[in-house]
């Protein structure tokens, strides 16, 4: 056997062996493509799109937060009155004295507002892409719209018109005189806008195996 005989054979045996990686690559591709295909065909993926919207739902919180501090500053109020009479839920009217400036309890307060804004977030995020998922910018602000307005409806006067009464013998949150209704409204709608428009950040896409065409 002459040398060009056995340097004829290696390269045939690359060649095959280099055709039997890119058929494996094939095949696993193929196999893998088919195993996300069925695991994507099961329905909505509820479980992504709720800690997804856990984390918009920061992200929205600290904008609506930050657009009641620069407007309370503007009309002249406290910075943190939203936070203020968010407290009286559990320090009643003491958290509006002006003699009040515990900076702890003022932070714990902010915590606990984000921290609201996280649970809402999941209850957004999983309505926005269950039903608004093809509706487009326009439509995800509609139903943000409605959203943020039912919430606002619900825990207000649903929840807390009756409850802060019983519990701490006041109703500061739903008094208009220290919490305007429109204010608080308008804190909801931001936070709505907010998820509409940061939607995209919490969208499943599939991973797709890509190989390598000969």
């Amino acid at each position: 056997m002459t040398r060009s005989d056995v340097a004829g054979k290696k390269a045939r045996l690359a060649e095959l062996q280099a055709e039997a990686a890119r058929l494996e690559a094939e095949v696993d591709a193929e196999e893998f493509g088919a195993a996300v295909g069925s695991w994507a065909q099961r329905g909505y993926y509820l479980t992504y799109y709720a800690t997804a919207g856990f984390f918009l739902g920061m992200v929205a919180a600290l904008v609506s937060l930050m657009f009641n501090i620069i407007g309370a500053t503007v009309a002249g109020k406290d910075p943190l009155q939203l936070i203020r009479v968010y407290l009286t839920f559990g320090l009643g009217g003491r958290a509006l004295d002006p003699a009040f400036d515990d900076g702890l309890a003022l932070a714990m307060g902010c915590v606990l507002y984000i921290a609201t804004g996280m649970l809402l977030g999941i209850v957004f995020h999983v309505i926005l892409t269950r039903y608004a998922s093809g509706a487009g910018l326009a439509g995800r602000l509609a139903w943000a719209t409605a959203i943020a307005a039912a919430v606002w409806l619900m825990n207000f006067y649903g929840l807390i018109a009756w409850l802060q009464p019983l519990l701490f013998g006041g109703s500061w949150i739903v008094d208009n005189a220290e919490l305007p209704w429109w204010v608080a409204l308008a804190t909801h709608l931001v936070f709505g806008w907010t998820m509409a428009l940061i939607y995209p950040w919490g969208l499943f896409h599939p991973y797709r195996l890509q190989t390598e065409q000969p």
